[in-house]
């Protein structure tokens, strides 16, 4: 009897052994890039101007929307004329003190804003391409100190008041946000397996013993 009893413990010992390997806790999940927390710009008649999302949160949130979408957009159109761009301004989005995305906008660009993303960026190769930028790209820039005449077509109210093209919230990043749920619902379901295989070696357990017994 008590040989059967210690079969059945042993049996739950290796099902409760599969729910800690295949808990959520222990998932080999890819590490997460940083959060990114400082927008640095810089460009002709102007110092390098860092902005960080601890001291200016508004702003820089105005200023990553801007240029965050690119990262792993499909290119848009082809790279215009050179005299139709205007005068550049280099945006670097960084983590931790380390450099994440690099993007070249041209707010002045003949027929609106463009942005172009080179093929080689911090974070790894990519795609080079040219986007239209948005229409709100000078206004951001000029809110952060960038020396560009004032649009008010664009935006109203200045930082603190109300923008007329966009919201101020950080943007979320479709792809990241249907891995991370794709991710979730597969370690859901790997927990209710592995309970479901607990409940199963207890039952088999028990009902060995009561036929025995029997």
């Amino acid at each position: 009897m008590i040989t059967r009893f210690v079969s059945a413990a042993c049996a739950l010992a290796v099902a409760f052994a599969m729910i800690v390997g295949l808990a959520p806790g222990t998932a080999q999940a890819a590490p997460k890039a940083p959060k990114p927390n400082a927008v640095i710009i810089t460009g002709p008649k102007i110092e390098k101007i860092t902005i960080y999302s601890a001291k200016q949160s508004e702003l820089f949130q105005l200023l990553l929307s801007e240029v965050s979408w690119m990262s792993t957009a499909t290119p848009q159109t082809t790279a215009p004329t050179a005299k139709n761009l205007g005068v550049k301004y280099v945006v670097v989005v960084a983590a931790a003190g380390k450099q994440q995305q690099i993007y070249d906008l041209y707010p002045l660009a003949v027929g609106g804003p463009r942005a172009h993303r080179a093929a080689k960026q911090p974070s790894g190769k990519t795609v080079d391409g040219w986007f239209y930028g948005r229409l709100t790209m000078s206004e951001s820039l000029r809110y952060a100190g960038v020396p560009l005449e004032k649009r008010s077509d664009v935006m109203n109210g200045g930082i603190g008041g109300g923008f007329t093209e966009r919201s101020t919230a950080e943007e979320v990043n479709p792809v990241d946000t249907v891995n991370d749920a794709l991710t979730q619902l597969r370690q859901l379901f790997l927990l209710n397996g592995a309970v479901l295989i607990v409940i199963l070696f207890g039952l088999a357990g028990i009902a060995f013993l009561i036929r025995r017994k029997v």
